[in-house]
């Protein structure tokens, strides 16, 4: 059952069953981490969620497809763990909007992808996943009980290898017992008070750094990575010149108004097509459900359990490692990356790997 019609890039739209759970598909990662940064940083849940729906149908229509517009993963990282501030993470996120859109409109991405060989970007992925990991453990050991709660109901869920879909139903948990103790949330406007703004002061060394450790990310999963699936999965050809292009474009429009810094990640593709997306009709679907959470439901945040969103960070750090590794060249030089990358920085991580790549090629 349902209902399509033509988008503006001439494709068809359609609101059927399918594309509503094709677009949860998309959000089995993207909620958990922007309620983690809502609990833990100054970034406001109601406009975090505003711009990532804005920003789901603007792609979904421009490009005909089930695009996916999910949280910048290195940089979320980053701010978890209090290794940059939330200015030095926006002046990031915009940093990036202009690289990426200079890359993309100017087609370079071919001639730069062969620096970033497979090994490096697994590192920095492995490296990320760490650093997920470490935060997750100090949050839940500020409630063991709870954190243990939680690993109990997500157990049995990774064992049979549904791991993406286990941090939904921990964060569904979580909410649940926010409204246990709480009741309902009454809704509300969002504040202008989320809007943060920046400076250059803002661009400081640990925020090119952590610009230079997802722009390797970026590259590979949100270019190259995505633009593969669209075709696999949907047929449709877009460059990751286009892709980098919308990124640029999206960060530079929505972070200086207090945005998590987005990507078009490979991941919510394949998620949302797993879950039966075909059309960019789940693009609209989700976009206005994620602003209706906006409005309805931005109350839950405040009272939200640290250690519940510690173990989700510790699930998306295991699924995030694990595909690292198994798509893994060169295991010495991937985890050699991701070491340094926790011991020392990402950023540092990324150029040393990077030289090491280069020179071992030449070799």
């Amino acid at each position: 059952m349902g209902f399509s019609i033509s988008s503006p890039s001439n494709t068809t739209l359609e609101f059927s069953w399918k594309e509503v759970t094709g677009a949860v598909g998309d959000t089995i990662t993207v909620l958990p981490i922007v309620v983690a940064a809502a609990v833990l940083t100054d970034l406001s849940l109601a406009v975090m969620l505003i711009w990532l729906g804005v920003f789901q149908i603007v792609w979904g229509l421009y490009f005909g497809a089930p695009v996916s517009v999910e949280p910048m993963k290195a940089l979320a990282a980053l701010i978890l763990a209090g290794t940059i501030s939330t200015d030095e993470f926006l002046a990031a996120g915009f940093l990036l909007g202009g690289i990426l859109l200079v890359i993309g409109a100017t087609g370079t991405i071919s001639r730069i992808q062969h620096l970033l060989g497979q090994p490096v970007v697994r590192g920095i992925q492995l490296g990320v996943a760490l650093v997920l990991l470490e935060t997750g453990v100090r949050l839940g050991l500020g409630d063991p009980w709870l954190a243990g709660i939680a690993l109990v109901i997500a157990a049995p869920m990774i064992v049979r290898g549904y791991v993406n879909s286990s941090a939904m139903v921990i964060l569904v948990v979580g909410a649940g017992i926010v409204v246990f103790h709480s009741g309902f949330p009454s809704p509300q406007l969002p504040s202008a008070d989320g809007m943060l703004l920046f400076g250059l002061t803002d661009v400081t060394l640990p925020a090119a750094e952590a610009a230079a450790a997802q722009l390797a990310m970026t590259l590979a999963n949100a270019c190259l990575g995505a633009s593969v699936l669209l075709s696999d999965y949907f047929d449709r050809d877009i460059s990751p010149d286009q892709l980098s292009a919308s990124m640029g474009a999206m960060n530079l429009v929505a972070v200086p108004f207090g945005a998590f810094p987005m990507c078009h990640g490979s991941g919510g593709i394949a998620g949302k097509y797993a879950f039966g997306a075909r059309t960019a009709g789940s693009n609209v679907i989700l976009g206005v459900g994620y602003i209706l959470v906006a409005v309805l439901a931005i109350g839950l945040v405040a009272a939200y359990p640290l250690a519940i969103l510690g173990v989700i960070l510790i699930v998306i750090a295991f699924q995030l490692g694990y595909t690292s590794l198994r798509r893994a060249s060169e295991y010495w030089l991937v985890i050699g990356i991701a070491v340094l990358g926790v011991l020392v920085n990402l950023g540092i991580a990324l150029i040393l790997g990077v030289v090491t790549y280069i020179l071992l090629r030449h070799r």
